[in-house]
């Protein structure tokens, strides 16, 4: 027995086209949409990787050079960028200099990252006396530098460290007891950096912790991109509180 013919009208056949039509379109604009954010995630991250990263500042060790709230791009390439899941790092674009503020993950907890100035290379002799640096001997003119407490001088053990680098002589014997305003001369090993705070009476650096290895360096800042003032009683101070001033602001 022969089955019956079912009719198909055009404008049902239009119709069930413009359905497959649609379905292929959605799905064909899916997978475009979905490979536009994967091409961008894998840029953003090898631009992470190896070129730029953005870094907040949470604390006052560098004001008023650096402040609290400041937002920064950092050139990675700069120092030579570390290559992920490894040990190496790509050639560097310029070498380490007196005076450069650094990015660098800390020796006591490298997930942690600091930003300081680089005052001492490896071979250099440092000291401080009542609060002024001296490099290889000559007083250094720090025009940067801020004073919150110079009257105070703590001589905390943490300080105790700088005893096995200790120049011995007439001038060593200033610091056998190193304080956070008198401390030295030592000299900075090779392959490792000496870094303090412009804020020098409120900056936890080289002076109670130590040398920054070359491996740790992570970077050179380039400018505030963004910026806003603190204020624990206002949620928004991030959007009322804008830094205008601030932002496309070179940091040296």
């Amino acid at each position: 027995m022969e089955a019956p013919r079912v009719s198909i009208t055009a404008d049902r056949r239009k119709s069930a086209l413009r359905r497959v039509n649609r379905r292929g379109l959605s799905l064909s604009h899916a997978w475009d949409w979905a490979k536009t954010v994967a091409i961008a995630i894998v840029i953003f991250l090898v631009l992470r990787a190896f070129f730029v990263e953005t870094f907040k500042i949470p604390t006052g060790s560098m004001e008023q050079t650096i402040l609290v709230g400041d937002f920064l791009l950092v050139n990675k390439l700069a120092y030579g960028a570390e290559v992920p899941f490894t040990r190496r790092r790509l050639p560097a674009l310029v070498a380490p200099q007196h005076g450069d503020i650094i990015v660098f993950r800390w020796p006591k907890d490298p997930r942690m990252h600091f930003i300081k100035r680089l005052v001492g290379l490896g071979g250099d002799t440092l000291a401080m006396r009542h609060g002024v640096l001296l490099l290889n001997g000559v007083p250094q003119v720090e025009r940067y530098v801020t004073r919150t407490d110079p009257a105070k001088d703590p001589a905390d053990d943490e300080f105790r460290w700088q005893l096995a680098y200790l120049v011995h002589g007439a001038d060593g014997s200033v610091g056998t007891h190193p304080s956070r305003n008198n401390w030295g001369p030592l000299v900075v090993p090779e392959r490792s950096y000496f870094v303090l705070g412009d804020n020098r009476d409120n900056s936890s650096d080289s002076r109670y912790w130590g040398f920054v290895p070359d491996s740790l360096l992570g970077g050179r800042p380039i400018f505030v991109y963004y910026s806003y003032a603190p204020d624990s009683a206002r949620s928004l101070a991030w959007l009322t509180r804008i830094r205008w001033h601030r932002i496309g602001e070179r940091i040296d």
